[in-house]
């Protein structure tokens, strides 16, 4: 299937919360991970969501070290290999800080609609502004000129309010109580960008969630906390569950914790640590049980098989395909795919 058009990506997320089920975003910095990613949706039979970081894209770039090139040849290869599988992928950037507004997000958001323009479909299906480092009336103004651009571009704003904890491209953060979104916090929100009417979002708001790799029970995940704002905001607006709620940070979460975030209308969780690991795994095994062949060791002349980076490439992106179908039953998207 093509990459999932702006209608087909606003049915994904609104089947995704009434189904009480989330989409794993991937992060992919290479076409060998995006070949990963999307195999392993295809074999969960999920539709699923591919993402690219501010440090990922400068990385798919090579030598030019220009995110938004980088990004652009990213999205363009997946528009062409997702076309070849029987699921819908969505395209997203991720965490993008003020500072690197102008080179990564607002020239993105700025190519989609001189596609749309067109007549054509945008490049990206979302992106997302990560105001978590300005407070949040600064935040929220952004917010407000970014979502009117998405929308011109037919695409989706993600935000963050509140701080996720750890470090990820460079974007550290404590661990602290501002890893918990208030009401108040969600209140202001839907007062400066609407609930929808101004342009789609996504929320990533936070109730303790902390990037890069930590075991359960380090950091104290409230998921509760989502269904406080989502009740607060519903209350007051009369509607069920009014975000669209994105889950940051979930390495190492247990299951039910993982579980009752979807509940409460998460529809978009975040895996990139794990599937980093799975496609690393394989890729030292294989190094460690072939290191004469890999090597030309003692003025040998190695074995050209075992070295030929297709051979242990091959190997990767099985390990990490294999993680996103467990990411997949995680979430309950397994199965699901869009007809």
């Amino acid at each position: 299937m093509p990459i999932a058009s702006p209608e087909v990506y606003a049915e994904m997320l609104d089947r995704a919360k009434a189904g009480r089920f989330a989409y794993p975003a991937i992060n992919v910095t290479s076409s060998q991970t995006l070949n990963a990613a999307i195999r392993g949706f295809a074999e969960a039979e999920s539709d699923g969501i591919v993402q690219v970081s501010t440090g990922g894209a400068e990385y798919l770039s090579g030598g030019l070290k220009d995110m938004v090139t980088g990004s652009v040849a990213l999205a363009e290869y997946a528009h062409v290999i997702a076309a070849k599988y029987d699921v819908n992928i969505a395209l997203h950037t991720d965490h993008c800080p003020k500072d690197k507004l102008d080179g990564f997000m607002r020239p993105l958001v700025a190519i989609s609609q001189e596609r749309v323009a067109k007549g054509l479909e945008p490049l990206f299906q979302s992106h997302m502004w990560d105001g978590s480092a300005v407070p949040l009336d600064e935040n929220l103004r952004i917010a407000q000129e970014l979502i009117v651009e998405c929308a011109k571009a037919r695409t989706v704003m993600e935000l963050e309010i509140g701080v996720v904890g750890g470090e990820e491209d460079g974007v550290a953060n404590e661990i602290n109580e501002k890893l918990y979104t208030t009401a108040e916090d969600v209140l202001k929100t839907v007062e400066a960008i609407g609930l929808g009417e101004k342009g789609r979002y996504l929320l990533a708001a936070t109730f303790g969630n902390v990037h890069g790799v930590y075991k359960p029970g380090n950091v104290k995940l409230r998921p509760s906390i989502l269904k406080d704002i989502q009740d607060a905001v519903g209350a007051k607006f009369n509607q069920d569950k009014p975000f669209d709620l994105v889950f940051h940070g979930g390495s190492g979460s247990l299951l039910e914790e993982i579980r009752e975030a979807l509940d409460y209308g998460v529809v978009k969780m975040n895996v990139d640590t794990d599937t980093q690991y799975a496609f690393t795994r394989p890729v030292a095994d294989h190094m460690l049980r072939n290191y004469e062949g890999v090597l030309k060791v003692d003025g040998e002349v190695g074995n050209k098989k075992q070295y030929d980076p297709r051979a242990y490439g091959k190997a990767a992106e099985g390990g990490m395909a294999a993680r996103v179908v467990v990411a997949c039953q995680d979430l309950r998207s397994a199965g699901t795919k869009l007809k």
